[in-house]
């Protein structure tokens, strides 16, 4: 089992930043592809960035390219999601999760790979 717990969500205004954190324990964090996905009301579940176990790779979708980072310390057990140039858009439930995934898919965008969730934080962004 992994327990994930995000931080660092909150209000903030169009134009804005956050860093979201996501603290991670129980089986060994850097076995895990880690992802970053969000929710807004009346909406799917969607991804936003995913890095591999060692941050060599990382994948974002279209939608926050140029605009967002996924980071992540092992040592620390943590991803990270730096948060710049924030649009309304962006206001959503922010959820971590995390993968075991092979070693020629390092990183995933698709939920169903992901086997541990985040309870997630709230990210509201004022126009």
């Amino acid at each position: 089992q992994v327990q994930l717990v995000e931080s660092g969500g909150g209000l903030v205004q169009a134009g804005g930043s956050l860093r979201l954190s996501c603290a991670a324990s129980g089986r060994t964090f850097s076995n895990y592809a880690m992802g970053w996905f969000r929710q807004a009301p009346g909406k799917e579940r969607e991804f936003v960035a995913g890095i591999s176990w060692n941050g060599g790779t990382t994948y974002y979708a279209d939608s926050v390219k140029g605009r967002f980072t996924v980071s992540r310390d092992n040592a620390k057990n943590t991803v990270y999601l730096q948060m710049n140039s924030l649009k309304p858009e962006d206001t959503a439930v922010y959820y971590c999760a995390a993968a075991t995934l092979t070693s020629i898919v390092v990183v995933s965008s698709e939920l169903s790979d992901y086997e541990y969730w985040g309870q997630g934080t709230q990210v509201t962004v004022s126009s």
